[in-house]
């Protein structure tokens, strides 16, 4: 058996011995019905699945991919979630073609939770490591007909702070302004909400001067205001 087959088979085993029925309805709800649980909460995914990523650590990442995408092919969430762990443990070692892996997982199964943490910590970590595929990336993917790859290019950089390309993020933001599609909205403002503690006077002179759809502006103007930053 490949190794990427004993991973995945290994946290398969690990879920079914810990799963818990009586949390599954509650967070099957939450994701409003679209995925099947095993009831595991993640305070208590993190220490069973620690061991198996300790056993496996030393596996390549193409072995990594390939368990990954057999995770995801799996129906229960906590599979998926698990395959973003694994990834994250791999994250300073991609090799080039692993964003087209990332890319592939945004569109599988897809929906808040697993694309954001593709988007913040596989992809922001990806192109740390290759800084040169930040803008073509980028600006690819905000043209995309996939609303989660849109929603992605604009949290590429969530977590850069003062490494942040503002030009780039800019430039995300005004691309994808127009759209009246909620999760686009939000994401652009939490984007520019996050590089407001970076550069506030910028974010709010890019919201206020242009027209940028009311959720938008509440979520992009929130840190400012709530630390009394905004002129009255």
């Amino acid at each position: 058996m490949k190794r990427s087959e004993q991973i995945k088979s290994a946290i398969i085993h690990t879920f079914q011995e810990h799963q818990n029925k009586e949390n599954r309805p509650a967070m099957e709800a939450y994701m409003k019905h679209q995925f099947l649980f095993y009831g595991i909460k993640s305070p208590e995914r993190t220490p069973i699945l620690r061991p198996i990523y300790k056993e496996y650590r030393t596996i390549s990442e193409t072995e990594r991919m390939d368990a990954a995408i057999l995770l995801f092919q799996q129906p229960e969430r906590e599979c998926h979630y698990a395959a973003l762990g694994l990834l994250e443990k791999g994250v300073k070692k991609a090799v080039p073609s692993s964003i087209a892996v990332y890319k592939e997982l945004m569109m599988t199964a897809s929906w808040w939770d697993t694309v954001d943490m593709i988007a913040s910590n596989l992809c922001g970590g990806y192109f740390k490591r290759y800084p040169e595929q930040l803008r073509p990336i980028t600006e690819n993917w905000s043209h995309s007909s996939n609303l989660w790859v849109r929603r992605s290019s604009m949290l590429h950089q969530l977590k850069y702070k003062e490494q942040t390309d503002k030009g780039l993020l800019f430039e995300t933001a005004r691309q994808l302004k127009g759209e009246k599609e909620f999760f686009i909205e939000k994401a652009i403002g939490w984007a520019l909400r996050e590089y407001s503690k970076t550069d506030t006077e910028a974010v709010v002179q890019l919201l206020e001067s242009e027209s940028f759809r009311p959720l938008t502006k509440r979520e992009g103007l929130k840190w400012a205001k709530n630390k009394g930053l905004l002129s009255s």
